[in-house]
């Protein structure tokens, strides 16, 4: 069966929080009431199914989300309007394969019609140079360092210009707005995620 890349189903966390919690030390762990909250306040929130199963996932918001992760309030504190990709996990069995890319053009084409920047953080300790790298050719550029919290990793800080927002503002933004077309379509949050905060 083909691959699909859809939004995330409230039945779907369960296995999207086994996902996130043995993908080692590259992505924080967390538990099902904090993976329930990034379920109401996430802007993008996919994932990737095949054969019944979840490959992946990858979690983003915009700037307003009541979130207080310190890598997104740093982004918060230095842009106006952006996208911040909180988390990407991909199945073990299923790296190497292009999910990733596949991923990170799925939430350009949500970011870059809505915002000039998509951002997201990388650990620095412990470092790795193969997600360092995959940030890099994807066209991201560090824009700050920062340590979470006194005892937490190093991080550094990326965002990535995204050349066709000026002319989406231009033309639709500033104008009708955006086609009422699905492609174009924003997530359907659930309805208490108003004014939650993190």
């Amino acid at each position: 069966m083909a691959l699909a890349i859809r939004d995330v189903r409230e039945h779907d966390l369960g296995a999207v929080l086994s996902l996130n919690n043995e993908a080692g030390t590259g992505i924080l762990a967390t538990d099902l009431d904090r993976l329930r909250h990034l379920y109401q306040i996430a802007h993008y929130f996919r994932v990737a199914e095949q054969d019944g199963r979840i490959l992946g996932f990858l979690i983003a918001m915009r700037q307003d989300a009541g979130y207080a992760s310190p890598n997104f309030r740093w982004f918060q504190a230095h842009y106006e309007s952006f996208v911040y990709i909180d988390r990407i996990v991909i199945a073990s069995e299923s790296r190497g394969h292009g999910l990733g890319r596949i991923f990170y053009c799925d939430v350009q084409s949500y970011a870059e019609v809505r915002v000039p920047l998509l951002t997201c953080e990388v650990f620095l300790e412990p470092r790795n140079d193969q997600t360092v790298l995959f940030h890099g050719t994807m066209g991201f550029q560090e824009v700050g360092q920062q340590k979470m919290g006194a005892d937490g990793p190093m991080v550094s800080l990326l965002a990535r210009e995204l050349p066709s927002f000026p002319f989406v503002r231009e033309r639709y933004l500033e104008q009708d707005g955006l086609p009422a077309v699905d492609w174009l379509a924003e997530r359907r949050r659930p309805a208490d995620a108003a004014g939650v905060a993190a």
